[in-house]
């Protein structure tokens, strides 16, 4: 199976910064392509797409992030990052990386932000932003 392990979150004031970083490990396949892509969820809601790489290459982004957060990755680590500028209170909520494999992310659509094209799930981390 593969691991996912987020770190980064933590408590800013509004307008400050935070780096999320996702690490996979155990089973990426035997040419180590994953796709990868955050998510958060907030108390009782469902989980929202952040930031990801669709299935031609594409970066997206949700509105409610775009211009203030960037989606980077280190293929050669396995390990996707998202820098996040400019934080609203509103973006206060667990975020979680997703995972699949390439193969089986392509073969489901490659739509980065529909959560039913990942099967490994990070344990999420918390990021509060206080007004």
């Amino acid at each position: 199976r593969m691991q996912l392990v987020e770190s980064g979150g933590g408590s800013v004031q509004a307008g400050g910064s935070l780096k999320l970083s996702c690490v996979a490990s155990g089973n990426t396949g035997p040419d180590r392509e994953v796709n990868m892509a955050w998510f958060r969820q907030f108390p009782g809601k469902g989980l929202e797409g952040i930031a990801g790489t669709s299935g031609d290459g594409v970066v997206g982004y949700a509105d409610s992030v775009k211009d203030r957060f960037t989606l980077t990755e280190d293929n050669d680590a396995n390990t996707l990052y998202l820098q996040m500028n400019n934080l609203k209170p509103e973006d206060s909520a667990v975020y979680k990386c997703a995972a699949e494999l390439r193969w089986a992310f392509l073969l489901r659509g490659g739509n980065w932000s529909d959560s039913s094209n990942y099967d490994y799930w990070g344990q999420g981390t918390q990021v509060t932003v206080s007004s």
